[in-house]
């Protein structure tokens, strides 16, 4: 995954199960209070509370994907978790999360 390395952004993608394939340095980083990279080879399912743990369980099942923003510690983020394939078939799903500059001006057209 070395394009996913130079990501400037938390990247983590899991498989069919829940199970942390892979994080890049900078989701290695962002999760390094909860592990950082020991969490690869752990279940999603086991790190998240209610409700976010049946919509995780629900989106592995349904292999859908979700998007929302969040704020946290003063940052506001906007977190895509969409699914990902292999040779055609549901592998899992992967997670990036993307800080908002402050400034953020939003476009109408």
């Amino acid at each position: 995954m070395n394009w996913a390395d130079k990501l400037p952004m938390p990247l983590t993608i899991c498989d069919e199960e829940g199970i942390i394939l892979y994080m890049n340095p900078a989701s290695i980083n962002s999760f390094g209070k909860d592990g950082g990279e020991n969490l690869i080879g752990t279940n999603l399912l086991d790190c998240h509370p209610e409700p976010s743990k049946t919509q995780l369980k629900k989106m592995l099942e349904d292999q859908t994907g979700h998007t929302y923003s969040v704020e946290k510690n003063g940052k506001k983020k906007i977190i895509h978790e969409v699914p990902w394939y292999k040779n055609g078939k549901f592998a899992g799903l992967m997670e990036i999360s993307i800080q908002l500059p402050e400034n953020m001006k939003v476009v109408k057209k």
